[in-house]
């Protein structure tokens, strides 16, 4: 909601009544569209987990987009999200068939000034997407938003390469990322540095709403000896161009991460 009238008038970014916005109904299309493509293709078999943003437009576009079909009352799965979630209009979403998941704070928007970059009590996120996991969210009330701070680039770039890393401590290999187009771009723009300018090119176009890429990300220690001055080799692992879904000798391999 807030980039529609963003687009007409900046100012509107600093407005209290799009304090963490909602999806517009065409975004919930877009959802949908997307839903359907990743149902159709296979992708949403392959998923593990997701992670989402802890603010209202992420977390209804990852149930949106991956979540079960229609939610019918059982005692054996909550709802991903219940009717309504932010008056969106929107029928409840099943968690049943759906990969789990969690919210990440560490993959948000740009922290503060803007309300749309605000986040909800997660109390509150709690009611309304009751099978999505918020505890490693370390504080109810949003303390990393200030009214009068903007968080720098360079801030949200080290908190991007932050997540980065943390991403490396999770078990799941293909792991679908519902962030923001400012985060990707910031924190996408810190990689490739050593990379013919086309790739470069590549890694850093902004995301387009409710847009899908996969990316793998490669454990440096499996590619050959390199003198590269950043974490993006931009060369090939050893051994065979195995499925996603292949067993693994040792353990070790790329992480893909579908990223919206």
């Amino acid at each position: 909601m807030h980039n529609v009238e963003g687009d007409k008038n900046y100012k509107a970014y600093l407005s209290p009544q799009y304090f963490d916005a909602q999806l517009t109904q065409l975004g919930w299309q877009q959802v949908g569209n997307l839903h359907k493509h990743v149902r159709t293709c296979g992708l949403s078999k392959r998923i593990e987990l997701v992670i989402a943003s802890p603010l209202l437009r992420t977390l209804q576009t990852a149930v949106g987009v991956f979540g079960g079909g229609g939610y019918t009352d059982r005692t054996d799965a909550l709802p991903l999200m219940v009717a309504n979630a932010g008056n969106s209009g929107q029928a409840a979403i099943s968690s049943l068939n759906s990969p789990p998941f969690i919210a990440v704070e560490l993959c948000r928007e740009h922290f503060g000034v803007h309300p749309c970059d605000k986040r909800q009590n997660i109390s509150d996120y709690q009611f309304l997407f009751p099978a999505i996991d918020f505890s490693l969210i370390e504080t109810d009330e949003d303390e990393m938003w200030k009214a009068n701070v903007r968080e720098t680039t360079e801030e949200l770039t080290a908190r991007g390469l932050k997540f980065m890393n943390w991403l490396w401590t999770r078990k799941e290999k293909e792991i679908a990322i519902v962030t923001h187009s400012g985060f990707l771009f910031h924190t996408l723009n810190a990689f490739g540095n050593d990379c013919h300018p086309l790739v470069k090119k590549e890694i850093c176009n902004r995301f387009a709403n409710c847009e899908l890429r996969s990316m793998v990300i490669v454990d440096r220690s499996m590619t050959e000896s390199d003198p590269a001055t950043t974490n993006y080799p931009g060369k090939i692992p050893r051994g065979l161009d195995l499925p996603s879904d292949a067993p693994e000798e040792d353990g070790g391999g790329p992480k893909t991460n579908s990223v919206i």
